[in-house]
């Protein structure tokens, strides 16, 4: 198989820390899809300045973006200014045998909607 088709192909990652609970707990796993774009309210991996992170993507036009953690404690990581980059979207979460699909849908408001399905 080439390199390209492994790139379009869904990979799970484990989540290591509390930062994105209640939503995504620590030891969940997570189904990423790569991808280079997304919808503000999106959950991402991204690489800020050589750094990868697990967050909420959030833009708010005229270029001010960031990345946010669900649990309040954790900084904002502000992307202007940084090289940034978007790795994959979060598709589905796992977590005790209990699976959660993130539509890539986009309501009125601008937010990604989860939907759920056991």
């Amino acid at each position: 198989m080439s390199n390209e088709c492994s790139y379009n192909e869904l990979y799970p990652l484990q989540v290591l820390d509390d930062s994105m609970e209640p939503e995504f707990p620590e030891k969940c796993i997570i189904v990423i899809e790569p991808a280079e774009v997304c919808a503000t309210g999106a959950y991402i991996i991204a690489e800020v300045d050589g750094e990868r992170w697990f967050r909420q993507y959030i833009s708010e036009g005229e270029g001010k973006k960031r990345l946010v953690a669900l649990k309040p404690g954790y900084p904002e990581i502000d992307l202007q200014g940084s090289e940034f980059k978007i790795l994959g979207v979060i598709v589905q979460r796992n977590l005790r045998r209990k699976i959660k699909h993130y539509s890539p849908y986009v309501p009125d408001n601008g937010t990604p909607q989860p939907s759920s399905l056991n």
